[in-house]
């Protein structure tokens, strides 16, 4: 029988311990997380050294695909509804058809549109930043913040949503 020397219980994970964590956006970093990263090199490498042998056979099949996608990413280009995009320096928002994905410096989400419960909008009465909130279902909320370059954009970025919402949101 064998006996453990120590406590039994698992570190703590999350924004009480680590300030960069944010739910939904960034996973946790664990220490067998961290352990496991040298294996994973090597491993990959190997798959790397696998693909190339078989880099030929996987050019052609990419040639032949490029020249059927050429024809199918003209109808694509195309969007099927209406297409809600702001952006500015640091954050970007784009809600389409497939659903509202986020995005703030290099950390970005996704969010089917099943998997939205609320999107408010939120403009201030003073200055330039124009707040956008994705609620879920699990009583999460990610809000984002893009800095337009004048007020006048906002009423704008709320027509733009409004459309959105009501072509692919079902309450």
């Amino acid at each position: 029988m064998e006996q453990r020397i120590g406590s039994s219980s698992q570190p703590v994970e999350g924004a009480g311990f680590d300030p960069a964590f944010i739910p939904g956006i960034t996973a946790p970093v664990s220490a067998k997380r961290q352990d496991t990263e040298p294996e994973d090199a090597v491993e990959t490498e190997e798959t790397d050294s696998a693909e190339d042998t078989d880099a030929p056979a996987a050019q052609a099949e990419e040639a032949t695909e490029g020249a059927e996608g050429e024809e199918g990413e003209e109808g694509e280009d195309e969007p099927d509804g209406p297409v809600f995009e702001a952006a500015d320096r640091r954050a970007r928002i784009v809600a389409d058809r497939e659903g509202v994905r986020l995005r703030l410096d290099e950390e970005s989400c996704e969010f089917r549109w099943d998997e939205i419960g609320a999107v408010e909008t939120e403009a201030p009465r003073f200055g330039k930043r124009f707040t956008i909130t994705v609620h879920t279902p699990d009583r999460r909320w990610y809000p984002i913040e893009i800095e337009a370059t004048a007020r006048a954009h906002f009423k704008e970025w709320e027509e733009q949503l409004d459309a959105v919402l009501d072509a692919y949101f079902e309450e």
